[in-house]
């Protein structure tokens, strides 16, 4: 793992589980997507990490002219690093999944290193009585019987298209398996150190919630990488804050954002991003913690310059 200890933070503005239901601030339009990555950047995150929904009713999508004017509106008046996911849902294609990547060029992309069975999610769908979109209750329902593919024939067209394009990618692992994926794709040459290693806590049908989990996966990561990777932690809900902390007191970057947690405060719905990642950064600076900028985040992420990207 890298000595440097200036902390990335990175937000993840508004993902593709939580729905418009479970929150009237989470932002769901391109305009509103922008908006909420550019007031995160201002309070201290480095990277912006987002999805594109469809501005009608929120339901996620792949569509490449959905993320366009959010990246265009970000790009224009931030220095902020977009990492542009290409996960996707069960249906969803390979050709989908990373359009937007290839079109947009970011500079980072997240790259989710297995595939994933959620469970329990169905048990959502109950706490709500009324649903803004059939859409949202019919996600949840349909939870038991879904699986988020990620073979090693779907990462590696990933890395190759993707990355032919100049993007670097933040490897997210959701369980110890998923380290020794991303070191056998170093191992064939597909993936190239430094490592940016997302560790994912506490997400159902991964690794769980125990701080002994957390030192765990920090272990294996240091024998598969050495010193030669960047270490972030990401948690959902009422852990994201405990989890983070955690992490940077053991050298980790760390993601907040509502992708992962929609409140603040126990009860209190997050009216913003620019709120979670506000409350990180305070944290880590009460701990004599240095938050990276997006220009010392390149640089320690190795990363091509923004104004390389193509809109």
């Amino acid at each position: 793992m890298s000595n440097e200890r200036k902390v990335v933070i990175t937000c993840a503005v508004t993902g593709a589980a939580h729905t418009p239901t479970m929150s009237p601030y989470l932002p769901i339009t391109p305009e509103q997507i922008a908006d909420h990555a550019i007031e995160a950047a201002n309070a201290g995150a480095a990277i912006v990490h987002f999805h594109a929904r469809n501005p009608i009713d929120g339901r996620p999508t792949p569509d490449p002219d959905v993320y366009a004017p959010a990246i265009e509106k970000i790009r224009r008046v931030s220095d902020a690093i977009i990492n542009i996911t290409t996960s996707g849902g069960p249906n969803t294609t390979v050709e989908e999944r990373i359009a937007a990547a290839i079109r947009f060029r970011p500079e980072l992309a997240s790259l989710n290193m297995g595939s994933l069975s959620p469970y329990g999610r169905q048990g959502i769908a109950a706490k709500f009585d009324h649903w803004k979109h059939a859409w949202e209750r019919e996600l949840f329902l349909a939870a038991p019987a879904r699986i988020y593919p990620n073979t090693e024939e779907i990462i590696t067209r990933t890395i190759n298209e993707v990355g032919a394009v100049g993007t670097r990618f933040e490897c997210e692992c959701y369980d110890v398996g998923h380290l020794y994926n991303v070191a056998y794709f170093a191992d064939i040459g597909l993936l190239k150190p430094p490592f940016i290693i997302q560790t994912v806590f506490g997400f159902s049908g991964g690794i769980g919630l125990d701080a002994d989990n957390m030192t765990h996966m920090r272990n294996v990561a240091d024998r598969l990488f050495g010193t030669d990777y960047h270490w972030s932690v990401l948690a959902p809900g009422k852990h994201q804050f405990r989890l983070c902390t955690m992490g940077a007191t053991m050298g980790s970057n760390v993601r907040v954002g509502m992708e992962d947690n929609l409140y603040l405060d126990k009860g209190r719905l997050a009216h913003s991003n620019a709120e979670q990642v506000a409350r990180i950064r305070d944290i880590l600076t009460l701990l004599s913690l240095d938050i990276a900028t997006p220009a010392e985040a390149r640089q320690m992420l190795r990363l091509k310059r923004g104004e390389q990207a193509s809109v």
